[in-house]
C-alpha cells in the first residue's frame, strides 16, 4: 500500500492506493486478507475501527456453533445434502448454499490447522451435534468463545504475513466509478482527520446492521456500515431477514443451549416491585412452563412457525416487557414451580436430556454447573453471579440473515465491491445454527479467489477524475461537518438517535406493526433529510459518532420498506410476527389468534432492496437455483486452469 497526499477543498488529506481494501477485522475480515495473502495477492491492506471490536471477538452463547459437513463415522453427508438443507430454508439462492456447502470443509480445517480448538474424538473424528434447522449431526463447538479463537487465530496468521493494518478508521463513504468501486473515505479516529482511499477491490466484512435497533445482543461498538453501500448501489437482499432471540442485557450474550435447557425460572418485576413467576399464567399447563423453556435450547431463535411451542417464550418475555414495561429476570437459584415437586411433569425428550447428562439434579444452577460450567463462569468473568443474582433478560436482534446481495463470489451488483460475513445477505428466512460462522469463512475465501485471479486493474493514481467523483458523490457535505466548529458535538440529535433504535425494537422486530412501520419510515427519512442541517458544527471528536448515525438513517430506511413490502406480500413468517393494528396488549388468549398459519409459498423468493435519496424501493425476484454441475474431471480440470490464467 502506498500513501500520498490529496487535495480537497483547499485541505490536503492523507491518500491511500491500494489494489484490495478489507474493511472489518472479524473473523470474515481476517480471513479475506489472509487468503488473498496465501494467494498471492500482496498489494492489500486492512481497515477497521478497532482490531478488538466487534461481534466475532466479543460475543457467543452457552456452547457457540460452527456449522459443517458432516466428519464424523456414523454419519452419511454430502455437499449437495447439506447444499440442500441451507437452501431450504428459503429465500437462498442456490449458487451461494452450493459454494458454501462446498468450501466448508477446506474451511474448517484450515481453522483447524491455526488451532482453533475443535474437539475430536481419540480418533481424530470432528464430533457433532443437532442445532435448530439441522437435520443432521453438522454442529461443532470450542466452546462459548468459538468465533473468538477463530478470530485471535487468524489475526495472528495475518500479522505473521506482516499484512498492513489500519487501526481506528472508520470507512464511511464509497466512491465507484461506472458501476465499479474506485475508492473510499474515511475518517481516522487518532488523528481526528478525513482519509481517502484508491482502490480497485474493497471487500466489506463490516458484521450485521445492528444499531438500527435498540436491543440487540451485538456487543458495545458493533454498528455496521451497511448504509455506505446501500448508498453507493449496491442492492440489499432480505433485509427484512433477521433472528430475535431472549438474550441478557448488562453482559450481552444470547442465552441459548443449556441455559434454557437447564429450566431456570422466568420472573418479572413491575412498577411496583412486586415480584412474580410469570409463565404458568401464560400457558395452559405448569408443565408447558419449563418444556417449552427447554425447547428453547435448541430452537433458540424466535419462529413465527413455533408460536405455539417454545417461541411462545420470546412472544411472553416481549409482552412483559414491552407491553407491560416490567423488568425480567432469569432465576437460576431457585426450581421453576413445574419443578417444586420434582421431574414428572418433564416431557420425555426433556427426562432424557438431563438423565444422559446425568443432570437429574435440583435447582437450575446446579443443573448448569454439571452440564456447561464454563457458561457460568463466562457470566462470572462479567461480575455477574448467577449462583446469587437474577440475570437480567429480553429479547434482542441477534443476527441479520439479510445484507447486500452477493453472486457466488460474493460480489455485489458493483464491480470490485464484495461483502462477506454478515454483511452478505446469504442467509435466507431459516438457517442452521452455525452456519453464520461457515458462511463468513467460505464467503471470504470465495471473495479473495476471485479477486487474486481477476485480470483487470486499474490505474490507482489520484486523478482528476478521481477527484472529481468524490465530490459529485458529497464529500463535500461531509468535509463541512467541521467547518464551523461549534462545540456543540453529537449530544444535539442524540436523543433523536437513541428514539428511533427504540422504535425499531418496539414496531419492527420480532412484532412487526403495519400501520407503525410506515409512520416509522416517514420519521427516519425526514430525519435523514435534515441530517446535514442538524449535523452542522458538530466538534471533531464527535464525527464518528455522527458518520454512523447517517448510516444507520440509510440503514433503517432500505430495512423498513423491505418489511413493509415483506408484511404485505408475505405477512408473518420467520423470525417476524406481522400485525395489521395498532394492539398493544396481548393476554394468553391472544396467542392462538395471532400464531400465523404454516406456508411455504413464498420460500423461492428473495426480496431485494435499491436505496434511492432518503428513500427506498423494494422487490421480489425467484431465488436463483442450486447450480446442476458439470463433474466430468477433464473439464472441471481445463475450467480451472482457465480461471487461474494457467494452461495445462
Amino acid at each position: 500500500m502506498q500513501r500520498g497526499q490529496i487535495e480537497f477543498s483547499g485541505k490536503l488529506l492523507t491518500l491511500y492506493s491500494v489494489d484490495t481494501l478489507i474493511v472489518g477485522s472479524g473473523c470474515a475480515g481476517l480471513n479475506a486478507a489472509d487468503s488473498l495473502f496465501d494467494f498471492g495477492h500482496q498489494d492489500i491492506a486492512l481497515v477497521t475501527e478497532g482490531i478488538n471490536m466487534g461481534t466475532s471477538r466479543n460475543t457467543g452463547s452457552d456452547k457457540q456453533t460452527y456449522y459443517k459437513l458432516s466428519l464424523v463415522s456414523g454419519e452419511s453427508d454430502s455437499v449437495s445434502e447439506l447444499a440442500q438443507t441451507l437452501f431450504s430454508g428459503g429465500g437462498v439462492n442456490g449458487d451461494t448454499a452450493l459454494a458454501e456447502a462446498a468450501c466448508s470443509v477446506r474451511s474448517f480445517m484450515k481453522l483447524v490447522n491455526l488451532g482453533v480448538p475443535f474437539p475430536t474424538n481419540r480418533y481424530g473424528e470432528y464430533v457433532g451435534y443437532t442445532t435448530d434447522h439441522d437435520n443432521r449431526k453438522r454442529a461443532t463447538s470450542a466452546g462459548p468463545l468459538t468465533s473468538k479463537f477463530m478470530t485471535e487465530c487468524l489475526e495472528q496468521s495475518v500479522r505473521r504475513k506482516q499484512i498492513e493494518i489500519l487501526d481506528e478508521t472508520i470507512v464511511f463513504k464509497l466512491l465507484v466509478e461506472d458501476g465499479a468501486v474506485s475508492g473510499a473515505a474515511g475518517f481516522d479516529k487518532k488523528k481526528n482527520e478525513f482519509v481517502m482511499f484508491r482502490c480497485n477491490n474493497i471487500v466489506l466484512a463490516t458484521g450485521g446492521h445492528c444499531q438500527i435497533y435498540k436491543n440487540t445482543v451485538y456487543p458495545p461498538g458493533q454498528t455496521g456500515m451497511t448504509g455506505m453501500a446501500l448508498e453507493a448501489g449496491a442492492e440489499g437482499a432480505n433485509l427484512q431477514e433477521w433472528q430475535y432471540g431472549i438474550a441478557s442485557v448488562d453482559f450481552k450474550w444470547n442465552l441459548s443451549g443449556t441455559y434454557q435447557q437447564v429450566m431456570p425460572r422466568y420472573i418479572s418485576v413491575d412498577e411496583y416491585g412486586t415480584k412474580r413467576e410469570f409463565l404458568p399464567g401464560y400457558l395452559k399447563s405448569v408443565a408447558d412452563s419449563v418444556n417449552f423453556v427447554f425447547l428453547k435450547g435448541y430452537q433458540w431463535p424466535f419462529d413465527t412457525e413455533k408460536i405455539c411451542g417454545s417461541s411462545v417464550i420470546d412472544f411472553i418475555v416481549y409482552n412483559e416487557t414491552v407491553n407491560k414495561n416490567r423488568t425480567v429476570y432469569l432465576d437460576f437459584t431457585c426450581e421453576p414451580t413445574a419443578l417444586l415437586n420434582g421431574f414428572g411433569d418433564l416431557s420425555q425428550e426433556a427426562y432424557t436430556y438431563l438423565k444422559n447428562s446425568d443432570a437429574l439434579i435440583k435447582t437450575p444452577i446446579h443443573r448448569l454447573l454439571k452440564m456447561n460450567r464454563q457458561a457460568v463462569e463466562l457470566f462470572y468473568r462479567h461480575g455477574i453471579d448467577l449462583s446469587r443474582e437474577p440475570l437480567k433478560i429480553t429479547v434482542a436482534a441477534q443476527h441479520t440473515n439479510g445484507g447486500l446481495a452477493v453472486d457466488e463470489n460474493w460480489e455485489t451488483n458493483i464491480k470490485g465491491l464484495y461483502a462477506v460475513g454478515e454483511a452478505a445477505g446469504t442467509f435466507g428466512t431459516y438457517r442452521p445454527g452455525g452456519t453464520a460462522l461457515n458462511a463468513a469463512q467460505v464467503g471470504a475465501l470465495r471473495a479473495a479467489e476471485h479477486i487474486a485471479y481477476a485480470k483487470e486493474t486499474r490505474d490507482l493514481k489520484a486523478t482528476e477524475a478521481y477527484k472529481q467523483i468524490a465530490m459529485e458523490q458529497g464529500m463535500d457535505d461531509f468535509f463541512r461537518l467541521t467547518a464551523a466548529n461549534s462545540g456543540r458535538g453529537h449530544a444535539g440529535f442524540k436523543k433523536t438517535y437513541e428514539a428511533l433504535q427504540a422504535e425499531m425494537s418496539r414496531c419492527a422486530s420480532m412484532i412487526r406493526n403495519m400501520i407503525e412501520m410506515e409512520r416509522l419510515k416517514e420519521a427516519v427519512s425526514s430525519e435523514l433529510c435534515r441530517f446535514w442541517q442538524a449535523a452542522e458544527g458538530v466538534s471533531a471528536d464527535d464525527i464518528p459518532a455522527c458518520l454512523k448515525y447517517r448510516d444507520m438513517l440509510i440503514t433503517q430506511t432500505a430495512v423498513l420498506d423491505a418489511m413493509i413490502f415483506s408484511g404485505k406480500k408475505m405477512g408473518s413468517r420467520g423470525g417476524a410476527l406481522v400485525l395489521k393494528d395498532s394492539k398493544t396488549f396481548w393476554s394468553a388468549a391472544d396467542i392462538l389468534h395471532l400464531a400465523p398459519k404454516s406456508s411455504n409459498a413464498f420460500c423461492d423468493k428473495i426480496i431485494y432492496t435499491t436505496y434511492r435519496q432518503a428513500g427506498a424501493d423494494s422487490r421480489m425476484e425467484d431465488v436463483r437455483p442450486i447450480p446442476k454441475s458439470d463433474n466430468w474431471f477433464e473439464t472441471v480440470w481445463n475450467e480451472f486452469l482457465e480461471r487461474r490464467g494457467k494452461h495445462a
